[in-house]
């Protein structure tokens, strides 16, 4: 490297550091020399502190799919058990919703017309939704095809997207592919697009609606909570659950 090459690195180098510094971050957190520092990791929260967590899912995060009392211990359940105390639903009704003010659904199940009703009205009212609505799951399942517990091979829209002015499609071609999500690199599953008159990012992952009072994000994949076991994700999946915290903690902000 030339003298004058060494400066700008030194010079790169120390306004990484002074930009850091003015935010509250270590330096050892920061990529020097032109590469971009990744966000922090999103902090855990002591048991006290912890709100709860309305979790809506078909998804074998809770128990595995094979019967037994015990909890599947995934690796997406033990993250969010690190800041909310979770709670599982098993329809996104008023009755269930008026437990809880933030609610994850994580490719759940068909809800019926008159569910989706009151989902939007708890929205609207103040709720904050973390939706993963994947149009192309490839998450394994030993349950036959056709069986109602088996995860739906995509996220069944019955119209509640349209009403919050989105629009999800399927991917062109299947495969994996790793986009952004909350500042983070998340490894994704033929993850889908999302478009219409929400805040939607650059790779169409995800869109941030405002909805009345309340928000919701959604999410085009699902299968990047899939980081371990048989048939898990392969490849770098190390910031995929802390990308699902972080939107969670967006949405408790607004």
């Amino acid at each position: 490297m030339s003298a004058r090459g060494g400066r700008r690195g030194g010079a790169r180098a120390r306004l990484a550091i002074a930009a850091a510094l003015a935010l509250g971050l270590s330096v050892a957190g920061v990529a020097l020399f032109g590469r971009e520092a990744a966000p922090p990791a999103v902090e855990p929260r002591a048991a006290e502190q912890r709100p709860m967590l309305l979790l809506l899912t078909s998804l074998p995060l809770v128990f595995p799919e094979a019967f037994t009392l015990e909890g599947g211990g995934s690796p997406a359940l033990s993250a969010l058990e690190t800041r909310y105390r979770v709670v599982s639903v098993n329809t996104a009704d008023a009755a269930s919703l008026k437990r809880g003010r933030l609610l994850l659904m994580a490719h759940p199940l068909a809800q019926p017309a008159e569910v989706l009703v009151e989902l939007d009205a708890w929205v609207r009212e103040g709720g904050r939704v973390l939706l993963l609505a994947d149009p192309m799951l490839e998450w394994p399942s030993e349950r036959p095809l056709g069986d109602l517990s088996r995860p739906p091979p995509a996220f069944a829209d019955t119209g509640l997207l349209k009403h919050w002015g989105l629009r999800l499609d399927a991917p062109d071609e299947p495969g994996p592919r790793q986009l952004e999500m909350a500042g983070r690199q998340v490894l994704t599953a033929s993850p889908g697009a999302l478009s219409g008159s929400c805040a939607i990012g650059k790779s169409a992952l995800v869109a941030r609606c405002r909805i009345g009072k309340g928000a919701a994000t959604i999410v085009a994949d699902a299968d990047f909570l899939n980081v371990a076991g048989p048939g898990a994700l392969d490849g770098p999946t190390q910031h995929n659950l802390d990308a699902l915290l972080a939107e969670l903690a967006r949405l408790e902000a607004q």
